[in-house]
């Protein structure tokens, strides 16, 4: 991240939030790990207790749509625009040529529905190299 990014409010406002989120989203995820054993039934305390990780998904997306809102230079919001873009596609491009392959062929893996954020964090990451090539420009305020 450059100066101008780092220094912009809505970045650093972005990561005052970001730091409470994920700090409940791992707790969420710990606490699931701990109280739910494997192929422990669908009731209200596991779907509860496996909500707890999912608003912290949902509070990452809503933190990023903050920035987005309170970013004021254009150039900036563009370069996350173009991250989420390239991210957003690329797991749509990885979901459903897996999904096409689990249905035609019963014997590939299945791939959990949970790692479908994991996936587009890491196209966050891509977005970020996407920009820096052909911009020659990474500045951003998202991980």
């Amino acid at each position: 991240m450059d100066k101008a990014a780092s220094a912009n409010p809505a970045f650093r406002r972005y990561r005052r939030r970001f730091i409470p989120i994920t700090a409940a989203y791992v707790a969420g995820i710990a606490l699931a790990t701990w109280l739910i054993p494997d192929k422990a039934p669908a009731n209200f305390t596991t779907i509860t207790i496996a909500a707890l990780p999912g608003l912290a998904v949902i509070g990452w997306l809503w933190a990023m749509a903050r920035m987005l809102i309170e970013l004021d230079d254009e150039y900036l919001r563009l370069l996350e625009v173009r991250k989420a873009m390239v991210a957003t596609g690329l797991t749509m491009g990885i979901t459903s040529f897996w999904g096409i392959l689990e249905l035609f062929s019963p014997e590939v893996p299945k791939l959990p529905v949970f790692f479908v954020f994991p996936i587009w964090c890491l196209g966050l990451a891509v977005g970020q190299l996407v920009n820096r090539r052909t911009f020659g420009d990474s500045s951003g305020g998202c991980p």
